[in-house]
């Protein structure tokens, strides 16, 4: 008969769920995995075969084996052993579901001397929408700073509207942010200010 453990851990301000679980007799197996908001970020995995075929075995044993190790990995994240793994994961995490921001209008954002961008902020992992989000942009290396805002629509669209400050001589680029609730996003376009309507390549 299989059994398992389940606790919530606080750890750098995160509420983590760890769960620990035998696999049963046809998957010998103790497994523990750490969740954050639903995403595995860590997971332990221990195969019992050799010891389930051994005449000390028992189910009392057994579990006593699954709470161990339940414990052994509580213990880990409150003491700060995973904390790399945990981070590499969340990296990852934000690579497969972070947001994307994009340019649609590229070819035509800047004309008579007025800058109109149309952004889309898009979900990385399916390429949905997202709307709320909050967009900057502005010329880095203007003579004149100046951020222009925006928040994306139920389309995960924003318009952005503004005249081009003055430029300076040596490397410029429009910038433009995205950040929602959990992850951010930037783009960057490179211009040649001699130009009477800088040109742009976009880099990131």
């Amino acid at each position: 008969m299989s059994c398992g453990f389940n606790s919530n851990v606080s750890r750098n301000e995160r509420a983590l769920h760890v769960q620990t679980e035998d696999r049963g007799p046809q998957h010998p197996a103790i497994d523990t995995v750490v969740y954050h908001n639903g995403h595995i970020l860590y997971r332990h995995s221990f195969n019992y075969a050799e010891y389930a075929a051994s005449p000390d075995f028992s189910p009392e044993t057994l579990r006593e084996r699954v709470e161990h190790q339940h414990r052994e990995v509580i213990e880990d994240l409150r003491a700060g052993t995973l904390d790399d793994h945990i981070a590499a994961a969340e990296a990852q995490l934000t690579k497969t579901t972070g947001i994307q921001v994009q340019l649609l209008n590229p070819a035509s954002w800047l004309a008579s001397g007025r800058v109109a961008l149309e952004v889309g902020v898009v979900r990385r992992s399916d390429n949905q929408p997202v709307p709320g989000a909050q967009i900057e942009a502005a010329i880095d290396g203007a003579l004149r700073d100046g951020t222009h805002r925006g928040a994306s629509d139920h389309q995960g669209r924003a318009k952005i509207e503004f005249e081009l400050p003055p430029l300076g001589k040596g490397d410029l680029a429009l910038v433009i942010q995205a950040q929602s609730e959990s992850s951010k996003d930037e783009i960057r376009f490179a211009m040649r200010s001699r130009a009477k309507n800088p040109q742009a390549s976009v880099s990131k």
